[in-house]
């Protein structure tokens, strides 16, 4: 065996060009990316003065369960994809089988 042959494409082949992760799967982590910095920095400094009255200690639990919040709510998006994903690939499979 060539062990050039293991390593080469075929030149008549078409090479898969497509994202290894789909474009919607990067806006939807940039969102939350974007919220897990800004929702509990914000909701610090609204409540710190606010409600709290100065009390920074409120204040951050505050904004560390507003952080827990951002990670739940991506959490439950990434499941809901990826169940989404699952029934339309076990759709594909049943309609190749008919």
């Amino acid at each position: 065996m060539n062990s050039s042959s293991h390593n080469t494409p075929d030149m008549g082949g078409k090479s898969n060009i497509a994202p290894a992760v789909p474009a919607h799967v990067i806006f939807k982590l940039l969102g939350f990316t974007l919220a897990m910095i800004v929702i509990p920095i914000g909701s610090y400094f609204l409540t710190l003065n606010s409600i709290f009255q100065g009390n920074s200690t409120f204040a951050g639990a505050t904004a560390a369960i507003m952080a827990n919040v951002v990670l739940v709510g991506y959490v439950i998006v990434a499941m809901k994809e990826d169940q989404s994903e699952a029934i339309e690939a076990a759709a594909k499979e049943s309609k190749k089988e008919l």
